[in-house]
């Protein structure tokens, strides 16, 4: 009897390590199976887009673009945005969301973009002569790029604008002063203006106490390099004015400057009072020519307006600021590029 209890109580030991083993097995198989089935994980497509080959650049630059996802318009326009020191394309573009507006609005988004190894803070080298002369360096790279982007992309070569933020505004005004016709409109800002610095040492003492002005005026650096030009793109100015950075005095100079070269009267228009500062406009025949945005308590950058002031959170970049009016929207409002209008569909 006990040999047949102890066989027994073995046969359900043997039963129960087999239970034990199936219920094991059962738990861990959806695991396996989950592991299996786990889906690749999705990898983003680069915002923007950079393109090797696109000319002799002798001012050995970086040329990133964005295209719309969806179809472009026939002859789309081209805007071109020149970033900051210690800036990236990436950043400036994720904070300031031109490539958000590109793809509303069906436009080809250029950025030019400096590297360490030509400026250790990656600043665009407005202040050397080279970097800055008809033809030669970083001005002709972006000139090459821009032609590269008209061929490629059929743009209307009668809608292309450019904006800079601080050395990207420098250099703005740099490549407007040596290809006027290239643009429909350009926005320079916290900029410098053309010829105020020759050298890194000249550069921050203009930022820092205002550049003197040049002997002859402020119009004329760019009426020596473009002295036969009659037809000046529509060109815009901004500035904080509470920048630390770049000095205010500067913005006065940039006025100056494209008042002279363009031979219209300085006084202009009164000035507008708006809630975030100032707006004073100067035209002639043709319409605006130019625009001064005076505003206040901003330091050192690039404004964006936020949906909620009172929430509004660091964009990412500390040199695109929360304002109440943004640049980006304001500036594709003068230029005309307008989201396109759906048409509704009828029963």
């Amino acid at each position: 009897m006990r040999f047949g209890f102890g066989k027994s109580i073995a046969r359900v030991l043997k039963s129960q390590k087999k239970f034990s083993k199936l219920i094991e097995k059962a738990l861990k198989a959806p695991r396996k199976k989950a592991k299996r089935t786990r889906p690749t994980p999705y990898v983003a497509k680069p915002v923007l887009v950079e393109t090797t080959a696109f000319g002799s650049n002798p001012g050995h630059l970086i040329m990133k673009t964005f295209l719309p996802p969806a179809r472009l318009p026939k002859n789309p326009a081209l805007v071109v945005v020149l970033h900051g020191c210690r800036q990236t394309p990436e950043s400036l573009d994720s904070a300031a969301g031109f490539s958000k507006h590109a793809k509303e609005r069906g436009f080809v988004l250029l950025y030019p973009e400096q590297s360490s190894a030509n400026n250790s803070q990656r600043c665009f080298n407005w202040f050397r002569p080279g970097a800055v002369a008809k033809d030669r360096g970083e001005v002709l790279s972006i000139k090459q790029m821009i032609e590269h982007a008209c061929e490629k992309h059929r743009i209307d070569r009668s809608r292309i604008f450019a904006a800079g933020l601080s050395a990207g505004g420098a250099m703005t005004a740099a490549l407007v002063a040596n290809y006027p016709s290239m643009f429909a409109g350009a926005a320079i800002v916290a900029g410098m203006p053309v010829g105020s610095a020759r050298d890194g040492m000249s550069a921050l003492r203009a930022m820092k106490s205002g550049a003197p002005p040049p002997p002859g005026g402020w119009g004329r650096p760019v009426t020596e390099i473009s002295s036969d030009v009659k037809a000046w793109p529509q060109i815009t100015i901004w500035q904080g004015m509470d920048d630390r950075t770049v000095n205010p005095l500067n913005a006065r100079a940039c006025i100056a400057q494209w008042l002279e070269a363009q031979g219209i009267a300085e006084s202009g228009e009164p000035a507008e009072e708006k809630p975030w500062g100032s707006l004073q406009s100067w035209r002639a025949a043709g319409g605006l020519k130019l625009a001064f945005y005076s505003i206040r308590n901003m330091g050192h950058g690039l404004p964006i307006k936020v949906r909620d002031a009172t929430k509004s959170k660091p964009s990412g970049d500390p040199y695109v600021i929360s304002a109440e009016i943004s640049a980006p929207a304001e500036l594709l409002r003068l230029w005309g590029l307008k989201r396109p209008i759906l048409k509704s569909k009828t029963l």
